[in-house]
């Protein structure tokens, strides 16, 4: 989904010429001719804006100052970039005031509009990003942190908010890494136990001979090793919320005491003498279907009923490709300002290609995708080349790797370097990179020789920079030189 950006202005020329030139930078727009038009298609529902180009003087109604004031009222953090024809000091303090991010002065030319509108989407995004670890840290997520445009998700999420006003068990199935913890963390961020504990178990992480000692403790000297007393998950968990997670992988013999301090209300320590009473919200998920356990015989029936009170079940994130630009740019301006890369954003061909594709391992792999780009980018913003394992699974997006050259013979220079071998994505190991004519492997002598030769003609010699481009010592690169029939007074000469 692409960016889209309002833009109010009064001014029918100026509408006319801000739509064009903000379509040719590759972003949606949408017109509004007056303050109160623009207010009331920030506030639709289903508008997705997410950035607004705001006049600031539009003469009768309501002005920029007076739509930036309406907004703050309503609690809207839209991102807004005020633009004036007179770009007096005055006028911009005010605006920035009020709440604008940035300002442009009229004619804003495209490669001022772009960096506006990429830095305003980066500050949102870290913003939200910011504010959603916050609240998530003090036990206060709620589901407004997981704002969704896929209607599967909104129906899982009314749900969840119905759950959520009550002390009902709550089962949460879904695929690994669609975010089943973050659902009940705003589950309890949004009902009676806001703030207080949320314990997390993780019941396929626990040996078989420590769950019990895990979820309910033990007193010191219970058994060999228990030094001193530990409380518990439960009790740690009192008063607040116990998240039970992979709770299909706990053994029979841990289900029967669950089963048992669930329908109790309390815990036998290992070793106490007597019962421990809690107070807990449970909420548990698993990435596999109980009901198949039960039918198997690996989990108790009783059990199942007892959990499977209020179930819910997540989609994947290939059946919510809606939700994938807002989660991509999210991580995208987090892991930029944790890695201090100046990445403002992800090229529309690039999100193209991350919208595309299935995500097996859903809202976790697609983070861990944008971390690797983060740190891989040399530029201000994503493209495929950061992506290279996703494009070579999605049709439609080549891999493009430039080869080494062959060493140049005595005497007539630097060879031409050959074309860009463009892999289809079918076939994405036929590289010829790393074979030979004949489709055999080349050996790892023959890739470091041909590696080396290529840099000492891209970098025109400079040894110093080939020592630090290919990451080895000067002393190294000398010494691999030697053994290539390479001498010093050729490599320097290579320019």
């Amino acid at each position: 989904m692409t960016t889209t950006v309002l833009i109010v202005d009064d001014d029918p020329v100026q509408r006319r010429l801000a739509e064009a030139m903000v379509r040719r930078l590759g972003f949606e727009a949408v017109v509004a001719e007056s303050g109160t038009a623009g207010l009331d298609a920030i506030r639709s529902p289903d508008s997705g804006i997410d950035v607004v180009l705001l006049d600031l003087a539009m003469p009768g109604g309501l002005d920029g100052l007076g739509v930036l004031a309406e907004l703050r009222k309503a609690g809207i953090d839209t991102p807004v970039i005020v633009q004036t024809a007179n770009g007096s000091i005055d006028a911009v303090v005010n605006a920035m005031r009020a709440g604008a991010v940035d300002f442009v002065v009229k004619p804003a030319g495209p490669e001022r509009l772009q960096v506006s509108i990429r830095n305003a989407l980066q500050v949102d995004q870290l913003q939200d990003e910011i504010r959603r670890m916050r609240r998530r840290a003090s036990g206060a997520l709620s589901f407004r942190d997981l704002t969704s445009k896929s209607p599967d998700m909104g129906r899982v999420m009314r749900l969840a908010e119905r759950a959520a006003k009550s002390n009902i068990p709550v089962l949460i199935e879904g695929e690994s890494g669609v975010g089943k913890e973050v659902l009940a963390r705003a589950i309890q961020g949004s009902g009676d136990r806001r703030g207080k504990p949320f314990v997390t178990v993780n019941c396929g992480a626990i040996p078989d001979n420590l769950v019990e000692s895990t979820l309910f403790g033990h007193e010191k000297g219970a058994f060999t090793g228990a030094t001193e007393r530990h409380l518990g998950k439960f009790v740690e968990a009192s008063g607040g919320t116990l998240f039970l997670d992979e709770i299909g992988e706990l053994p029979l013999d841990a289900q029967v005491k669950l089963l048992r301090a669930l329908q109790e209300g309390e815990v036998d320590p290992v070793g106490g003498r007597k019962s421990v009473r809690v107070d807990i919200r449970l909420v548990s998920a698993t990435n596999r279907s109980l009901l198949d356990l039960v039918k198997q015989g690996r989990f108790r029936e009783d059990l199942y009923y007892r959990l499977n009170v209020f179930p819910m079940t997540l989609p994947p994130l290939r059946a919510r490709r809606e939700d994938i630009p807002d989660l991509a740019r999210s991580f995208c301006a987090r892991f930029a300002a944790e890695e201090g890369k100046r990445v403002r954003g992800i090229a529309a061909e690039a999100m193209a290609l991350i919208t595309r594709y299935d995500w097996p391992g859903n809202v976790r792999q697609l983070e861990n995708a944008l971390f690797r780009a983060v740190v891989l980018a040399d530029g201000d913003e994503l493209t495929v080349a950061e992506f290279p394992q996703i494009a070579a699974q999605v049709q439609g997006f080549d891999v493009r790797i430039p080869p080494a050259p062959a060493a140049p013979e005595p005497g007539t220079g630097p060879a031409p370097v050959r074309e860009i071998v463009r892999v289809e994505v079918r076939d994405p190991h036929a590289l010829s990179l790393v074979a030979e004519e004949t489709g055999e492997m080349k050996t790892m002598e023959g890739l470091e020789g041909e590696i080396i030769r290529y840099a000492l003609q891209f970098y025109r010699g400079r040894m110093s920079e080939v020592s630090r481009r290919l990451g080895i010592g000067r002393s190294t690169l000398y010494r691999k030189l030697k053994e290539l029939g390479i001498d010093d007074e050729k490599a320097e000469d290579a320019a």
